[in-house]
């Protein structure tokens, strides 16, 4: 096959396991439809849109007709124009008429708010609304904006509380724009869910009804999802109708490494990043490497990295390269992630699109919507878990019809090893469905906990919240958390609930600079045990730190400046108690359930290691408190005497069980739309609760995400390419790429690779089998 020669990487072939040419699409254009007012119409026209394409059109006509729409289409497909046509010719025929618009980023919301603004629509009056909008703004935002650009934690936190102060914007409101609606899922969906909930409540409280638009990437089953999260059905348009330019798509694993690497540097970045003797060059040094080839051919690449650390290092490589070949090119190589101060975050997006930076390393804080036109390349550190975050990251280059190249390089990870030679898994695969369940009684409580302080919960709004509304309210009653009163139930204390829609369990831990007091960024609290314990090495900007203390009372991590040569890796307990059985399947020796567990994990040590060579210098005791996690899980258990029969001793038990357990976690965000961070695993040869040899796979966040649930339903599959993975591997022993976890409590020890490919295929055979 050809590979086009402007994207000088990919003439590294001895990487490339696969390369597929999506081929261009012509547009498919329509007039505007009789309703768009000639003001609207020409100010697009002035900004370049001759006429909507057919998607667009129909969408947008679907809305202004009041019926409540999805449009599902690719990254670049013009889903803004199909939102932006109803609200605004709403509002130019209506000077009393509102609209709000909800973002997953505050950087969608700023793309937006430019968008209007360039506009220049009169008496529109747009504004962003979010935690860097400063009190006087606030103020002018409540009194006077017409298209308030939101997020969802500004939603519950800022305005349906003080909904009284909003009096005017939401007896006006008539349009809601959920924008990105793919990325509402697991615990931060079901909460979502509930607040588009509340605002429908709170709204009719002031007698406006809005219409909701969705705009979705490309997703399974669009209708289906957009009616969950908006509570209310929906139509779906999923046919695109745009241009797009051709997609040159490549996969590439990193070369294995020799015994010893001469790169000391890439040394030390691999070692810092990986729990385990890596057995391939890191996906972070080979994007480091690609980047930096990229930006010295002129190419203006963005590259998506998992984590804010490495998004920091892929950045600091690349420039230490540019800078090595010519000195000062690596100036137009920056990071960019979340935890950066507002105005940092603008300015790098206004330097990637005015070309001032030719290479960006971004976690994916870029991935939604904003507008990156005249990206030519993406690079792709990992895969990020789903196919829906896949094409909506490689849509980012080569917008508006231009040729793109996007490389999705794989981690030494189970599962971005099965996809880089298993091309089919990714292409002409249908992208999978939000998985969410508002549901889910942790998330569900508080949510009415929420609503009622805004409003009495009366009898006629138990059908907004669903079935298990009225049983929840009971029980928060008999708790005195409500009172019942004959109206309904209210809240009963003076403070409003305190509720994180993102399931981190509390607010960000702020970084400081111990000498200085400058906030250097944020840390969820659900990763500060891991990230920023006493001791810990953080990177920002490039620059290390250590953590001088953590004090999860104030919420705050002091660090210094430091440069050490050794990086820190943390280690936990965990135990896990089985508390209700929901489903079973028998089959002969083996048993696949579905149930509520407790979930007691602590981190209690963390090693620190030499940067160049691995070696340990010491573990450092922690005294950090328990978390106790109820949630869902799925598990399976098989009889001492088939393992027996598989050839598996009693001693080898533990490391077949506890490979086979890595494995499956590494390969379930195949079938769910999950990451392997959201899930947790336990693995023992007799466990208290079920007396076998089990593997338990749950759920990381509380009451359950509806991952456990999609394990169960579709185990074969998750469980069949689980072992083709560790089958197909070629180590001799187990390595990150199969087996091994960066984020094992027990330093992956013990592990047994060829055990696990036999306990799988005795589990894969009784699931064959019908059940009893």
């Amino acid at each position: 096959m050809t590979v086009a020669p402007t994207f000088p990487p990919l003439r590294r072939s001895a990487s490339l396991t696969h390369i597929e040419e999506l081929p261009p699409r012509s547009g498919d254009p329509v007039p505007w439809p009789a309703w768009v007012p000639p003001a609207l119409s020409s100010a697009f026209a002035a900004r370049g849109v001759a006429a909507p394409w057919r998607h667009q059109a129909a969408a947008a006509t679907s809305a202004w007709d009041g019926t409540h729409t999805v449009v599902a289409t690719g990254t670049g497909s013009g889903k803004s124009l199909a939102y932006q046509l109803p609200a605004l010719a709403t509002l130019l025929s209506d000077d009393r008429a509102t609209a709000l618009y909800l973002a997953p980023t505050k950087a969608l919301a700023a793309d937006q708010l430019r968008t209007l603004e360039s506009l220049d629509l009169p008496g529109i009056r747009p504004a962003t609304y979010d935690g860097d909008t400063n009190r006087e703004e606030r103020e002018w935002v409540r009194r006077h904006a017409r298209v308030v650009l939101t997020n969802p934690d500004m939603l519950h936190h800022g305005i349906l509380p003080g909904h009284a102060a909003w009096a005017r914007f939401l007896r006006g409101l008539r349009y809601v724009i959920v924008d990105e609606s793919h990325a509402y899922r697991g615990v931060f969906g079901s909460h979502v869910a509930h607040v588009l909930r509340r605002l429908r409540r709170v709204a009719a409280r002031y007698r406006s009804a809005p219409c909701f638009v969705l705009a979705s990437a490309t997703a399974g089953d669009p209708a289906r999802s957009g009616t969950r999260l908006a509570g209310l059905p929906v139509a779906a348009f999923t046919e695109d109708s745009s241009p797009r330019g051709g997609v040159t798509f490549a996969l590439w694993e990193p070369p294995l490494l020799p015994a010893r690497t001469t790169d000391a540097f890439t040394d030390a970045f691999t070692a810092a990043f990986t729990d385990a003797e890596p057995v391939r060059r890191s996906a972070l040094a080979e994007t480091a490497d690609l980047l930096a080839d990229a930006v010295s051919a002129g190419v203006r690449t963005l590259a998506f990295v998992r984590s804010r650390k490495g998004a920091e290092l892929v950045a600091t490589m690349a420039r230490r390269s540019l800078d090595l070949a010519v000195p000062g090119l690596g100036s137009r190589v920056a990071a960019y992630r979340s935890g950066y101060l507002r105005e940092d975050r603008r300015a790098l997006e206004r330097d990637l699109i005015d070309g001032t930076l030719l290479g960006l390393a971004s976690t994916n804080a870029l991935e939604l919507g904003v507008d990156l036109t005249g990206l030519d390349a993406v690079l792709i550190a990992g895969y990020p878990g789903t196919l829906a975050s896949l094409w909506q990251q490689a849509g980012r280059a080569g917008r508006a019809g231009r040729d793109a190249f996007c490389v999705l390089i794989a981690r030494d990870d189970p599962l971005d090893t099965y996809l880089v030679h298993h091309p089919e898994a990714l292409f002409g695969r249908p992208v999978e469905a939000a998985v969410f369940d508002p549901g889910n009684p942790h998330v569900l409580a508080p949510q009415l906990c929420c609503a009622a302080a805004e409003l009495p919960i009366t009898p006629a709004d138990l059908p907004i919240f669903g079935p298990t509304a009225g049983p929840t309210l009971d029980a928060l009653v008999a708790a005195g958390i409500l009172r019942k009163r004959p109206s309904g139930w209210y809240w009963t204390e003076r403070q409003r609930p305190d509720v994180d829609l993102r399931g981190a369990g509390g607010g960000p831990v702020a970084v400081v600079e111990s000498a200085t007091g400058r906030l250097l960024g944020t840390v969820d609290t659900g990763s500060a045990h891991h990230q920023v314990h006493t001791g810990a090495v953080y990177l920002h900007q490039g620059t290390s730190y250590v953590v001088d203390e953590l004090d999860l009372a104030d919420s705050v991590a002091l660090v210094h400046a430091e440069d050490p040569d050794w990086s820190t890796h943390p280690r936990d307990v965990t135990d896990l108690t089985v508390l209700a059985v929901r489903d079973t399947r028998a089959i002969g020796p083996v048993t696949l359930s579905l149930g509520e567990v407790e979930v007691t994990s602590q981190v209690v040590s963390y090693q620190r290691r030499r940067l160049v060579t691995g070696e340990v210098i010491d573990t450092c005791q922690l005294d950090l408190p328990q978390r106790v996690l109820r949630t869902i899980a799925v598990w399976w258990t098989v009889t001492p005497e088939a393992l027996d029969r598989a050839g598996i001793l009693d001693v080898d038990r533990p490391g077949a069980l506890h490979a086979a357990e890595h494995a499956s976690i590494g390969l379930l965000p195949l079938i769910a739309t999950c990451d392997r961070w959201d899930i947790g695993g336990l693995s023992t040869a007799a466990h208290a609760d079920t007396g076998l040899p089990t593997v338990f796979v749950y759920d990381g966040h509380p009451g359950g995400a509806g991952f456990a649930e999609r394990a169960f339903e579709v185990a074969p599959e998750w469980l069949g390419a689980t072992r083709t993975v560790v089958a197909e591997c070629r180590c001799e022993h187990g390595c990150p790429s199969c087996v091994q976890s960066p984020k094992c409590g027990n330093g992956n020890n013990p592990l047994g690779k060829a055990d696990a490919v036999r306990v799988l295929t005795l589990v894969l055979d009784a699931l064959s089998r019908p059940a009893a």
